[in-house]
């Protein structure tokens, strides 16, 4: 065999989230067997902020999920996972030769990349988007093994592609980051890192004080969209619409996926402590993911032209007033919760 071709023994497993997926593929290559959802969970990767001030395909910055590599950090550090992250790696060629390193070791290397020029995926899903997370696994000859958690199956990918979307630029440029897992204790205590998960989430979307984060992040995204027929016109109000919706359903899993993978982490975590607290909230988390799903449906409708006359601006700000209201209470909820 060549001696630049080594493929590891590693489980392609399909995920509802890119990184919440890639971690827990990992952790169970390592010797831990964990659900996507209860990686998510302790991992801290339910978010929200709204920042019209910065702009991602020339409209305004919404994201639905943590910050990229947040899941995997926070989720190796509260399970007590040793582990290994390099960012801003300058030299293409470093980074390159780190991950060739890794692979020869046996070290199933996980990274972020953009998707704009990801050769495996459909070209409908290329899109300027920096924060999808993959494995890779092998490589022979010229080409690379991938794990991609969106993919039925495992790719390959050639050397120069892989540089191009490990050195994608735009917001949240990759930079080469690349991250592995060194050891792992097979026996964690869940108990604790769930709580510290928990802790971080409600923290996150109910106290940080800034205005445009968490539930006062949707309340404030509620009020502007109501103004956008008015201050920027039909055309633009549906283009930035449509923003909401791609962030909402598409890019990353989406809002009502999230919610939907966060809701199953609650009633996994709840089952696992026997309790009812949590199993209540993850209901409630469950019919917040109705409510995103409802406002993307009625939103699509608008944008194409199809929606009735009721279902108006003023309606969808309405209705993400009351998911921010009903998700508030999911995490007043969790705050009193004693584990």
């Amino acid at each position: 065999m060549d001696k630049n071709t080594h493929i590891i023994n590693y489980t392609h497993r399909q995920a509802g989230h890119c990184e919440s997926g890639a971690t827990s593929n990992l952790f169970s290559f390592s010797g831990l067997e964990i659900s996507e959802q209860m990686t998510f969970g302790v991992g801290n990767g339910l978010f929200f902020s709204y920042l019209p001030f910065l702009k991602l395909q020339f409209a305004p910055m919404i994201t639905f999920r943590n910050f990229p590599n947040m899941v995997f950090k926070k989720g190796t550090e509260n399970l007590g996972v040793n582990a290994t992250v390099r960012k801003n790696i300058k030299n293409p060629k470093d980074a390159m030769d780190a991950l060739d390193r890794n692979i020869m070791n046996g070290i199933p290397t996980g990274m972020q990349v953009g998707v704009f020029k990801l050769t495996f995926f459909p070209p409908e899903y290329r899109m300027h988007y920096n924060m999808h997370n993959l494995v890779v696994f092998g490589k022979e000859g010229n080409y690379y093994h991938v794990s991609d958690t969106v993919m039925e199956t495992p790719q390959v990918i050639s050397y120069d592609d892989l540089v191009q979307v490990r050195y994608a630029k735009g917001a949240f440029a990759p930079k080469g980051k690349m991250y592995w897992i060194n050891s792992i204790n097979p026996n964690p205590d869940f108990k604790t890192a769930i709580r510290k998960g928990i802790k971080r989430t409600v923290y996150d979307m109910i106290k940080i004080p800034f205005p445009l984060v968490g539930v006062k992040g949707i309340r404030w995204m509620a009020r502007d969209l109501k103004k956008w027929p008015v201050k920027f016109g039909n055309d633009k109000a549906s283009f930035y619409l449509g923003q909401i919706l791609r962030m909402a359903e598409d890019f990353g899993t989406g809002g009502a996926g999230y919610r939907y993978i966060y809701g199953s982490f609650l009633k996994e975590a709840g089952t696992m402590l026997n309790n009812d607290g949590l199993l209540e909230a993850s209901d409630m988390m469950g019919k917040t993911a109705n409510q995103w799903r409802e406002f993307t449906y009625i939103g699509a409708r608008n944008c194409k032209d199809r929606s009735k006359p009721e279902e108006d601006y003023g309606m969808l700000s309405k209705m993400l007033i009351e998911i921010a209201n009903n998700e508030e209470k999911v995490y007043k909820k969790l705050d009193k919760i004693i584990l």
